[in-house]
C-alpha cells in the first residue's frame, strides 16, 4: 500500500473511532439524563436515602465483580492507606451529592433537578481556584473572563428556572415564583458534584482509577445508609417499579457508564466530551416532557438554554488551546 493511501486509511479509521467514542458518550449522557425521571417515579415506593443506599450498594457489588483484580489489591490496608483516604473522601462528596439530589426530586421536577445539578460544571473552576489559593498557588489557577461570563449566564438561567413559574392568569408570560426546597437541594447537589470532580482531578493521576471507583461508590453507599435512619423514616416497598429502577440505575447508570466513559474518552477530543456531557439536562428535560408530562414554559426554556450555554462555555473555554488527549 502506498504511503498516501495508508495515511488516508489510518485517518479514516481514526475518524470512525472518534465517531464511535462520541456516540458512546452521547449514550452515557442519555442514560444519566433518563435517571432523573425514573428515580423520581421510583420514590413513590422508597424514601430517598434508602433508595440511594440500595442503589449504590448494588453498584458497588457490580464494580467489585468487574474490577475484582484491582479491588483485591486494596488489602492489606496498611499498604494502601492513601487510596483508601482518597476514595472515601470522594465517596463522602458523592454520597452527599446523591443524597441531596434524590431528596430534592421529592419537591422539584426532574427537569429542574437536572438543569440545577448541571451547574456543577460552572462551579468547578471556582473550587479549583479556591483550592489553589489555599495552597498558595493562586497565580497559576487564575479565573478567566469566560469563567465569570459562564457564572453570570448560569445565574441568569437559575433565576429563570426558579423565580418564574410560567404563564398565569391574565396572559402573563412570566409569573413570579421562587425556589423551593427541591431547588435548593439540587443546587447543594451541584456543589457536591463539583467538589467530587475537583477531588477526582486531584487523585486520579496518583491512584488506580478502578480502585477509586470501587471505594468512592462504596463510600457513597455508606454515607446514604448512615444518613437514612437519621434524616428520614426509612421504608421500602418492593414493587416491580422499584426493583427495575434499582437495577437500571446501578447497572446501567453507574457500572456500565463508568466503563463506557473510560473507554470513550481515550479517543474523542476533550472539547467533544465537554459539549456532549453538557447535554445531560437536555436529555433529562426531553424525557420529562415526552413521558413525564412536564410542561414547557418560556421561562423554563430560557433558563435551560442559559444553563446549557454556560456549561459549554465554561468547559470549552478551559479546553481551548490544550492538546487533544
Amino acid at each position: 500500500m502506498s504511503e498516501p493511501a495508508y495515511v488516508e486509511l489510518r485517518s479514516s479509521n481514526a475518524g470512525r473511532r472518534v465517531l464511535r467514542a462520541d456516540l458512546t458518550i452521547a449514550a452515557t449522557t442519555l442514560i444519566w439524563g433518563a435517571t432523573f425521571l425514573v428515580v423520581k417515579d421510583a420514590l413513590r415506593d422508597s424514601t430517598p436515602l434508602s433508595f440511594n443506599a440500595l442503589r449504590l450498594t448494588l453498584a458497588t457489588a457490580l464494580l467489585l465483580v468487574v474490577y475484582w483484580r484491582d479491588a483485591r489489591a486494596l488489602f492489606p490496608l496498611r499498604l494502601n492507606g492513601g487510596v483508601w483516604r482518597a476514595g472515601l473522601l470522594l465517596g463522602l462528596f458523592l454520597g452527599g451529592a446523591y443524597a441531596m439530589q434524590t431528596d430534592g426530586l421529592k419537591y422539584t421536577s426532574s427537569s429542574h433537578s437536572a438543569f440545577l445539578t448541571g451547574v456543577s460544571v460552572v462551579l468547578v473552576p471556582f473550587m479549583v481556584w479556591l483550592l489553589a489559593r489555599a495552597r498558595g498557588l493562586g497565580v497559576s489557577r487564575r479565573l478567566r473572563l469566560h469563567h465569570w461570563l459562564a457564572a453570570a449566564t448560569a445565574l441568569a438561567g437559575l433565576y429563570c428556572l426558579t423565580f418564574f413559574a410560567g404563564p398565569k392568569q391574565g396572559g402573563q408570560v412570566f409569573g413570579i415564583g421562587g425556589p423551593n426546597l427541591g431547588d435548593w437541594l439540587s443546587l447543594g447537589c451541584a456543589a457536591g458534584f463539583a467538589a467530587h470532580i475537583v477531588g477526582l482531578g486531584e487523585f486520579a493521576s496518583r491512584f488506580n482509577f478502578r480502585q477509586l471507583a470501587v471505594l468512592q461508590i462504596g463510600g457513597a453507599a455508606v454515607v446514604n445508609a448512615v444518613l437514612a435512619p437519621v434524616l428520614e423514616h426509612p421504608h421500602v416497598i418492593w414493587s416491580e417499579r422499584l426493583v427495575l429502577t434499582l437495577v437500571a440505575t446501578a447497572a446501567l447508570a453507574t457500572a456500565l457508564t463508568f466503563t463506557l466513559q473510560a473507554w470513550a474518552q481515550q479517543y474523542t477530543p476533550a472539547t467533544h466530551a465537554a459539549v456532549l456531557f453538557a447535554l445531560e439536562p437536555v436529555f433529562a428535560w426531553g424525557i420529562a416532557l415526552l413521558w413525564g408530562g412536564e410542561r414547557v414554559t418560556l421561562a423554563s426554556m430560557v433558563g435551560a438554554v442559559l444553563i446549557v450555554g454556560a456549561n459549554i462555555g465554561s468547559e470549552v473555554g478551559d479546553l481551548r488551546g490544550r492538546p487533544v488527549p
